[in-house]
């Protein structure tokens, strides 16, 4: 007969601990430790350590295993094929995480009435499977192939999907989900260790993709341990304002492709819809002659776009000058209003300024401080810049306009999309940009933010 014990377990990481520490001595976060009761002797459960995924446990001498071709399945959406490499690979284990009301389900739910030709098997812990059908009403698509599963214990799940043998799986959520095997409840450290085990023998073992769903802290970081991305194969994340209609679906981890890929949606009133060209959603949707406007030629991953920053200074009405950002680190900004005080005179120090990328997207290019100095500067002196015109430049502490990555990428996305002028800094290579672009778009150098102003303010 099994028996039970009290263990303190990190949420961070899940070391465990047999008493309640403030600091974790694994990784080192403070106050993270929570208690659950395990089980322990005969009956005791596996240790996830000790479950080692694969149709086969005998050694294989490396140079017989064959690399050549990796199978992968089109889940027929073009973003999400291109972020995952290709395609779903077989026997994968993908985690999709988010916010509340993000689109994870929604996602999810797209892609077996998007593929009819596979067989899914679609778990639901957290709704019903009527909540279900009628998603899949509104949506649209052939839900011909789509098998419906409502069940939270894993035993259940995992014999029900031996039995019908699906192309692709689907479990929403990984935190509602529960091991009988584990006295624990569902959501804790253990149940989720021990469910993501679980889920990973089967898919290695039966060469099934299984998709997790999984819920993200306060923080922003997926709920859960840390161990849980790490058994997993792919980790992606959706970002953005959830009453925006712009989604933002990042790649964190990829065991089978590049981490550097990002994918754009957009939430309609039937799913969520490709944006294959983000560059002319996000650039100015606005009358011409308006301050506080610059346009920032940026790059996530490596795809580049271009995105509206927008700025408002006005004297601080309270005493206390206020800093506010929306999509942007705040203390970058505070770093930038000083380089501007500093460097080039403008005081700054006793006025509000709040800053806003456009679509609720969060940004974290360098390459966007140009943009941003630029629209506070034109809210300052309530001088409009030209829409024709765009930045990409990284500033330095003494006010110097660093170069950024692929500078000429940025030019030839520029061009396309109509811009005359574009401000780079004045070390950067424009190697690689086609002779045709050149010609069209002027390639302005500034070697600091003094040279920028008398470049972009003429005569004001």
């Amino acid at each position: 007969m099994a028996k039970t014990k009290s263990v303190w377990f990190c949420k961070e990481c899940g070391n465990e601990s047999p008493k309640w520490m403030g600091r974790c001595p694994a990784c080192g976060e403070w106050n993270t430790m929570v208690e659950e009761t395990v089980s322990i002797g005969k009956n005791q459960h596996l240790h996830v350590s000790e479950i080692v995924p694969g149709a086969s446990h005998k050694p294989v001498p490396l140079k017989d295993i064959d690399s050549t071709h990796e199978q992968r399945i089109s889940l027929n959406n073009a973003e999400v094929d291109r972020i995952l490499g290709g395609g779903l690979v077989e026997g994968s284990l993908v985690l999709i995480g988010g916010e509340p009301g993000i689109g994870k389900s929604t996602l999810s739910l797209q892609i077996p009435l998007n593929c009819p030709q596979l067989k899914t098997l679609y778990v639901t812990g957290e709704e019903s499977a009527r909540q279900v059908k009628l998603r899949a009403a509104r949506i649209g698509g052939d839900d011909s192939g789509c098998m419906i599963y409502s069940e939270t214990l894993m035993e259940n799940i995992i014999a029900e999907a031996r039995r019908m043998m699906p192309d692709l799986m689907v479990v929403d959520s990984v935190q509602t989900m529960f091991s009988q095997n584990v006295e624990s409840s569902p959501g804790s450290v253990t149940q989720i260790k021990e469910t993501a085990a679980m889920l990973l023998r089967f898919a290695k073992e039966t060469g099934i993709p299984v998709i997790l769903i999984g819920h993200i802290t306060k923080e922003g970081s997926i709920a859960g341990p840390k161990i849980l991305e790490h058994i997993v194969d792919v980790v992606l994340q959706f970002e953005g304002d959830n009453r925006g209609t712009y989604r933002l679906l990042r790649s964190i981890k990829n065991r089978f492709g590049s981490t550097s890929e990002l994918a754009v949606f957009e939430m309609t009133g039937k799913g969520l819809r490709e944006v294959s060209n983000p560059s002319e959603m996000l650039v100015p949707m606005h009358e011409e002659g308006l301050s506080g406007v610059a346009v920032s030629a940026m790059l996530d991953g490596t795809r580049p776009f271009l995105i509206e920053v927008q700025s408002l200074v006005s004297t601080a009405a309270y005493g206390t000058p206020q800093r506010s950002a929306t999509g942007f680190d705040v203390r970058r900004l505070n770093m930038l209003l000083a380089v501007l005080e500093k460097r080039a005179g403008f005081k700054l120090g006793v006025k509000d300024v709040f800053l806003n990328m456009a679509g609720g997207l969060k940004v974290n290019d360098p390459a966007c401080d140009l943009a941003v100095i630029s629209a506070v500067l034109s809210s300052n002196f309530d001088f409009a810049i030209p829409s024709d015109i765009c930045f990409a430049g990284e500033i330095g502490l003494s006010g110097e306009i660093r170069p950024v990555a692929q500078t000429d990428r940025r030019i030839i996305e520029a061009a396309r999309l109509g811009f005359k002028k574009i401000f780079v800094s004045s070390y950067s290579s424009l190697e690689g940009i086609p002779q045709q672009t050149s010609g069209s778009i002027e390639v302005i150098k500034v070697a600091d933010v003094p040279s920028l102003c008398r470049s972009l303010f003429k005569g004001n």
